[in-house]
């Protein structure tokens, strides 16, 4: 059990400052592809990426004390970042 906690916390570790580091090639990459300014592109990713990471780093401090299958947690993750979008999310303008 503690084996897989700590794979998956180091992999999800490396996807988020992949996701938020302003020097990463996908985020370069991603800018470009869309003609948006750079830094503007981090600014406007970083809050969705810390809220996935902020969930993820509480279901795991939680699933490190209590001995449940982690497939619940991976579906309560879901459950609680589905209620988030409903909860704080905005339709997007067309």
């Amino acid at each position: 059990m503690l084996f897989y906690n700590t794979t998956s916390c180091v992999l999800a570790g490396s996807v988020l400052g992949d996701h938020c580091s302003p020097i990463s090639d996908t985020t370069i990459l991603s800018s470009l592809a869309t003609k948006c300014d750079h830094i503007q592109h981090v600014r406007t990713q970083l809050p969705y990426a810390l809220v996935v990471g902020l969930v993820a780093l509480v279901l795991t401090i939680v699933s490190a004390f209590i001995k449940i299958h982690g497939l619940v947690f991976m579906i309560v993750g879901a459950i609680v970042l589905w209620l988030i979008v409903k909860m704080f999310g905005k339709r997007a303008r067309s």
